[in-house]
């Protein structure tokens, strides 16, 4: 798996910004010298993504990319590591501080950098000579792979929820309490070692900051609703890399990648098809019509290229707020009233997961319809995703664009010779998610 071009480029900002920190010794001026290298001058400029460099974190480099939904931003991540560690000292520990926004996410950026056959591990293997150690929370606390002496052999990840480290709950207290499994740290401390406030010496965290680690947001948009500026200050960071498709307005910007262009590598279904119905009624009918339609032409389609496609629904339905909700029971009672079959209907929710351990890419797999609330905003991929029917009232740009983003990505990366099958759908009866969804294209 090879960097696509706009991913590059991203690649090639990073280094860039990196270099000017490097002539001027201050991100912040690096910050506005490596964008009036680009004619843009930020000191006389301040919108939503363009502004004054934000140095809440002091002194240590902090720059977001911005790489819409399915852009391949975990990919890029791993690919910015080597960069960002080519310019530190040969001796400084290589650790990666990565965070992700919810369990769901960690599960599965755990799994995927874990997996010596995955597409990210292995470029992470490539560039690293294949010394490369990844743990989470758990396998930490028990000193599992991260002794002084591995650590400095090799390139070590901390894969990492922002909640699992909050110090006003009892898992993220955790975090700070002795820990024998890592007396060894406490013996290589000196006068100069930064101390994390109410952490004892052997305390996880207080080992994360001696360390002094690459942070990785992923998703930054959500974590940094958690991951205040006073947490990043105790781990202590070399240097702050947040990726997100919708970055808050302090975001310090280094690289944009617009929508054509992940259109250009075939990476996503664009453009977006809205419907916007009268009744809820309406929106079953349209959804089911639409995807028995995909699915037969994805029948034809693979007589000839080969490639399996089972086109998918997504349901978003509306919390159980009150009795008149529709809740994801209701849509699948509905589902199943019409002569939906009910193998093909699986329930994804923060408290019911249908989808756990099952291959939504198997030719052997009978799903084509999900009903979720807001379980798939983020961390959740399938290709087959082609046509998001939501009942639910969405005002949220964020909350609108993240479940958007389900029914995005491209099955194989390939084009279609149907162009239908090149194109994703929304059908809705909610006026207020049709305004917010023109907010999102407008974006």
């Amino acid at each position: 798996m090879e960097l696509k071009q706009y991913q590059k480029e991203v690649i090639a900002d990073l280094d860039a910004y990196i270099g000017y920190v490097e002539k001027y010794n201050r991100p912040d001026t690096a910050f506005h010298k490596f964008w009036e290298d680009k004619g843009v001058s930020i000191s006389s400029y301040d919108n939503y993504y363009l502004h004054p460099y934000d140095n809440s974190v002091t002194d240590v480099p902090h720059v977001t990319v911005k790489v819409p939904t399915a852009g391949g931003k975990t990919f890029i991540a791993c690919n910015a590591l080597n960069t960002i560690f080519r310019h530190m000292p040969a001796d400084k520990p290589k650790v990666v501080a990565w965070f992700v926004p919810s369990d769901t996410i960690l599960k599965q950026t755990y799994k995927n950098l874990n997996d010596p056959s995955h597409p990210y591990r292995q470029k992470i293997d490539s560039h690293f000579g294949n010394a490369v150690c990844v743990v989470d929370k758990e396998a930490a606390l028990f000193g599992q792979g991260i002794s002084p002496t591995e650590i400095r052999e090799q390139l070590t990840i901390f894969v990492l929820s922002v909640q699992s480290f909050a110090a006003n709950n009892k898992d993220g207290r955790r975090v700070y309490r002795e820990n024998e499994n890592l007396a060894e740290y406490a013996r290589l401390y000196d006068s100069m070692t930064k101390r994390v406030d109410g952490s004892d010496e052997t305390g996880l965290i207080q080992v994360l900051s001696y360390l002094n680690p690459v942070v990785i947001v992923d998703e930054s948009h959500h974590a940094t609703l958690d991951l205040s500026v006073e947490m990043l200050q105790n781990f202590n960071p070399s240097f702050v890399f947040d990726l997100t498709a919708t970055p808050k307005k302090n975001s310090n910007i280094i690289s944009f990648v617009d929508a054509a262009r992940l259109k250009k590598a075939s990476m996503v279904k664009l453009p977006v098809i809205v419907y916007n119905r009268k009744s809820q009624a309406d929106v079953y009918g349209d959804a089911i019509a639409i995807r028995a339609k995909l699915e037969a032409q994805a029948k034809r389609e693979q007589e000839t290229s080969g490639r399996y496609i089972r086109p998918i629904i997504l349901f978003q339905a509306q919390p159980r707020n009150n009795a008149d909700s529709t809740t994801y029971e209701k849509i699948k009672k509905t589902l199943v009233d019409g002569g939906i079959p009910e193998k093909e209907i699986a329930i994804k929710t923060g408290d019911k997961d249908e989808l756990k351990n099952v291959d939504l890419l198997s030719p052997d797999c009978p799903i084509r319809y999900i009903v979720t609330v807001n379980a798939l905003k983020e961390g959740w991929d399938c290709p087959f995703a082609y046509v998001l029917a939501t009942v639910a009232n969405r005002t949220s740009t964020v909350d609108v664009e993240q479940i958007l983003g389900r029914v995005l990505r491209l099955p194989y990366t390939q084009k279609n010779d149907s162009e239908v099958l090149n194109l994703s759908y929304v059908i809705t009866s909610s006026a207020d998610f049709h305004q917010t969804l023109e907010k999102v294209v407008a974006g």
